[in-house]
């Protein structure tokens, strides 16, 4: 504490010989470098990452780099002229805080503040780990693997009806393979969505060609098959496993770092753990929102562009900052465009905007006649209102709101 105050100049800002070691080159990570030299951060910055390509996007990964249509999506960032320096193929293995060192493959990284950015991990299908024609989708190198399977329009059987799963069942379907999706539970997003809204989403498999099999779970795969629990056998030339994702923090065993349910790392509202000096951001980290009254979890690209924000902010010194926007994300999947803004729980009361056998809909979820929730299809501009009215907590008319011809913004009270 001492060093890190001599360090930090008379306004409280880190000064210019203070070290930030950031771990992880996905969106969080960049987006964290690039937010403290827009602040005027003027230490030294260094970046690692664990695959040996350039810092990229992950949302093309299951659409157009999948599909052939893109070699990649790395970030358009001249990193030298950020003075960020940028160190590919460094795992991270273990932190010792009470040295402020960072044990990576490359050896130690001394820092005064250390920003956690590692993402997350597929979760795989137990059994199946390291197994031929079985893949998963989070890399760049996953997504290279599976575009020969695309090309060849192969007999694909996707495990898991989530949103990647439906994606990618997406792209096969494009692609002219035939695909199977095989789902645990009763209903696609299950785990995300109340029976009456995934009911719709269902029928979208069967109308882009593709069969989805839901209360069915994997006994095993066999080359060229998947046998179910109730011993069906599916034609699978390849096996694409899309079942979660788990936090990437197994490297922090013994550092004393607090995690939370998930084995996520457990952040504050402005973004610090558990020990001094380290901040965490995206995929990895979950934290305090007062506008939902619980502890957030977010998997999702806006969650990893927007929390660097927060985290620079506090490094240079600003007003002290607290992360709690509106959640939001989007998939594209059987040529709709689904979005989704807020946090709804199984408590809140459920209304739909237009008919779900239409192209476009709505659903909205109320607590106290204010909007938690919105999920939209094919329908942005419900979608663009709805975040800032969420934002604001403002009080929704249950009677008009429901009318799809009435804009969101007007059907308040």
């Amino acid at each position: 504490m001492i060093e890190q105050t001599r360090q930090r100049g008379r306004t409280g800002q880190a000064g210019p010989e203070h070290r930030v070691v950031i771990v992880g080159a996905g969106m969080a990570g960049v987006q964290t470098a690039v937010a403290l030299r827009e602040r005027g951060f003027e230490g030294p910055v260094t970046l690692l990452g664990e695959e040996l390509h350039p810092p990229y996007d992950r949302p093309p990964l299951s659409k157009a780099v999948l599909l052939g249509k893109a070699d990649g999506s790395a970030f358009d960032i001249d990193f030298d002229g950020l003075g960020v320096a940028l160190r590919l193929g460094v795992r991270a293995s273990g932190l010792r805080p009470a040295d402020r060192e960072l044990d990576t493959s490359a050896g130690p990284f001394p820092y005064d503040t250390l920003v956690l950015a590692t993402g997350a991990e597929p979760i795989g299908l137990p059994g199946t780990e390291g197994a031929p024609g079985v893949h998963v989708l989070r890399t760049l190198d996953d997504a290279a693997g599976l575009r020969g399977v695309l090309a060849g329009q192969r007999d694909v059987v996707v495990v898991g009806a989530g949103w990647i799963g439906a994606e990618f069942a997406t792209a096969a379907r494009e692609a002219g393979c035939a695909v199977t999706v095989v789902e645990a539970a009763d209903r696609p997003l299950a785990g995300t969505l109340p029976a009456e809204v995934a009911a719709p989403m269902a029928a979208w498999y069967a109308e882009a060609g593709a069969e989805l099999r839901t209360g069915a779970r994997v006994a095993r795969v066999e080359p060229g098959a998947v046998v179910l629990g109730d011993g069906a056998r599916l034609s699978a030339d390849a096996v694409v496993v899309g079942i979660g994702a788990r936090a990437a923090t197994g490297w922090l065993a013994g550092s004393g770092i607090g995690l939370g349910t998930h084995g996520e790392i457990a952040a504050d509202a402005s973004l610090r753990t558990t020990l001094p000096g380290v901040y965490a951001a995206g995929d990895c980290a979950s934290y305090p929102s007062r506008r939902s009254g619980e502890r957030l979890l977010v998997h999702h690209w806006d969650n990893a562009l927007q929390a660097p924000r927060t985290v620079a902010a506090n490094i240079v010194g600003e007003a002290p900052a607290t992360y709690d926007p509106v959640p939001y994300f989007w998939s594209e999947q059987f040529g709709r465009f689904v979005q989704y803004a807020g946090h709804h729980t199984p408590a809140d009361t459920l209304l739909w905007r237009g008919d779900p056998a239409e192209p476009s809909w709505t659903v909205c979820w109320l607590r106290d006649s204010r909007l938690t929730a919105t999920l939209t299809v094919g329908r942005p501009r419900d979608l663009t209102q709805s975040r800032k009215l969420i934002a604001t907590a403002t009080p929704m008319n249950p009677t008009t709101l429901p009318n799809p011809t009435i804009p969101l913004k007007s059907a308040t009270l």
